[in-house]
């Protein structure tokens, strides 16, 4: 099959690139939670986003480099697959290296394939990357964990002087970005990355969790994601889940994601997806805790640019 590769061109690609990962949704990690994703700052330039369409302009694959992430993000209709994904990464470890000293560019790439999808594998190998799942101290996998939203869900009380509730709108977006920074020890969310999540289509309001402080702080935070699957159910993915440091003794963020559940339960989602670091031991057990089951091994690779590891 003959394709042809193009930049970016509009949010439009954006709602085209969701629909293509999320009507394949078993080939890919990141289906549900693509409207928090593609908002990311990482994407604000257009060459680093690349599609791929047949002559009719049907599309067929895309990849994009996540500067946020440091993350190869990319989708394949299963028909081109085999030969796309080579191509793919080949136009993301070219454009790896010629920017890896610019703002967007980083020391490292990684990309994240389920155990089960041996040919991607012997794709990344053969291109340099390296599977993390094996490095002593620095192993790095990860797991897609899921539950029915039929089961029960456990009921948490609020701490006393706390506060549970949808995060305040657009207003709000600059105290989140504190939190999640603080949360995560990174800079990387930015007030216009989360203030774009606030007006995509897919975003659900009542699906935004903050809890607040007595000091009126926010503390914790869990966001909701919805998707139709390709039988008509409705599917929910959690991403992102935090808590501030000074505050994880109270479990805010075992409270903030029990919400988002009972408020998915009520919206008649079927089942719920998260993915999760295997060496956060606390996440792990805290979505265990709450009736997440491990369906997908996930597998990390990487590959060093520039001559930097």
């Amino acid at each position: 099959m003959k394709l042809f590769p193009r930049t970016y061109s509009g949010e439009a690609d954006k709602k085209s690139m969701a629909s293509l990962a999320q009507a394949f949704s078993a080939s890919h990690l990141h289906t549900i939670d693509l409207p928090y994703r593609l908002s990311s700052w990482g994407l604000d330039e257009p060459e680093n986003i690349r599609l791929w369409e047949t002559g009719n302009g049907v599309l067929m694959g895309w990849a994009a480099l996540q500067a946020p992430f440091w993350t190869i993000d990319y989708a394949c209709h299963p028909e081109a697959a085999s030969e796309l994904f080579v191509e793919m990464l080949a136009w993301a470890d070219s454009l790896a290296e010629e920017i890896v000293e610019t703002p967007d560019g980083h020391p490292a790439w990684y990309v994240n394939v389920f155990a089960s999808q041996t040919e991607h594998i012997r794709v990344l190998e053969e291109a340099g990357f390296t599977d993390q799942g094996d490095m002593g101290e620095d192993s790095w996998s990860k797991v897609l964990m899921q539950r029915s939203a039929q089961e029960p869900i456990r009921q948490f009380p609020v701490p006393q002087g706390f506060t549970l509730r949808p995060l305040a709108g657009v207003g709000e977006a600059a105290a989140y970005v504190a939190l999640h920074q603080e949360t995560f020890e990174t800079k990387n969310m930015t007030v216009a990355w989360r203030s774009r999540t606030l007006q995509h289509p897919a975003y659900t309001p009542d699906l935004d969790i903050v809890i607040a402080a007595p000091d009126g702080r926010l503390g914790a935070f869990c966001i909701g994601w919805l998707m139709r699957g390709v039988s008509g159910d409705l599917i929910g993915q959690i991403e992102p889940l935090g808590c501030h440091p000074d505050f994880r003794r109270y479990a805010l963020g075992r409270l903030a994601l029990a919400e988002v559940l009972h408020r998915m339960q009520a919206l008649g989602v079927s089942s719920i997806l998260v993915e999760t670091d295997i060496y956060r031991n606390t996440a792990l057990a805290l979505y265990e805790s709450l009736g997440f089951q491990v369906i997908q091994d996930v597998r990390v690779f990487r590959k060093n640019y520039g001559g930097r590891a």
